[in-house]
């Protein structure tokens, strides 16, 4: 059944009042945090330039539920390279009355560190195979793109926060069209999704809030409104045009 604004597992978050010129309190989009932030009950994407604190963001939301910034589950402690803020640090979570039974950080960026963790951790063990969650083949024996929509698929349960970056990093367009029925079932199973992007593929799911993050702080806007979406209908409304432009010379 669908999360609703009485039923959502995080509803908001703020930035305690710091005062700081140093990254990242120095991001435009993180000073506005200042503000509270509502989260939609079921998906809130984040969007925006790169540089603009989108992956900053989330791994400060991550960090401030207690999961390992690098990607996974509380119970993932890897680190490949120390490179996270300490902005989980001042951040405040407000939480709905209901707790998620599944909690998951997905990190395009350290999903191979997370890959080789979970084979490390299931040499070392003797219970359940870790992998046997993730459809029971080696992530590392996969596709990029196919060890990606493995974890979406078998991973992810239902009834969960699933805190997803740059989730289309290795999909075809095709499997992004299925990501987005994936979105749709885990929404419908009572999950909750925040999920930063670049994909207007996966922005477009409906009833969905979508924050854009720019050099002036972050604001509400449609998917037609989203830089991501005006640049792809312009290049490929006039692409001849724009082609002409950008390689003449």
């Amino acid at each position: 059944m669908r999360l609703s604004e009485e039923t959502q597992y995080v509803r908001s978050i703020c930035l305690e009042k710091r005062e700081s010129n140093e990254f990242p309190f120095s991001l435009p989009a993180v000073q506005s945090l200042q503000e509270r932030l509502s989260f939609h009950p079921n998906v809130t994407y984040i969007v925006g330039e790169n540089g603009m604190g989108k992956s900053t963001l989330l791994e400060g939301v991550a960090g401030a539920l207690g999961i390992n910034p690098e990607g996974g589950t509380k119970n993932f402690n890897f680190s490949s390279y120390d490179s996270h803020s300490n902005l989980h640090n001042f951040l405040k979570v407000t939480r709905g009355v209901h707790r998620p039974n599944d909690l998951f950080f997905f990190r395009a960026e350290t999903y191979y560190n997370l890959a080789t963790n979970i084979e490390e951790l299931d040499l070392e063990g003797f219970g359940p195979k870790i992998i046997d969650s993730y459809g029971g083949q080696s992530l590392h024996e996969q596709s990029h793109g196919e060890s990606f929509f493995a974890t979406f698929m078998y991973r992810f349960k239902g009834e969960g926060l699933y805190i997803l970056d740059e989730p289309e990093a290795a999909l075809s367009p095709i499997r992004q069209l299925s990501m987005l029925t994936r979105i749709h079932e885990l929404v419908l199973e009572g999950s909750q999704l925040i999920i930063s992007t670049h994909s207007p593929i996966l922005m477009s799911y409906p009833d969905a809030k979508i924050l854009q993050l720019t050099e002036k702080g972050m604001c509400d806007v449609a998917l037609e409104e989203t830089d991501h979406y005006v640049t792809m209908k312009q290049f490929f409304d006039d692409k001849d045009r724009l082609l002409h432009h950008l390689l003449k010379g």
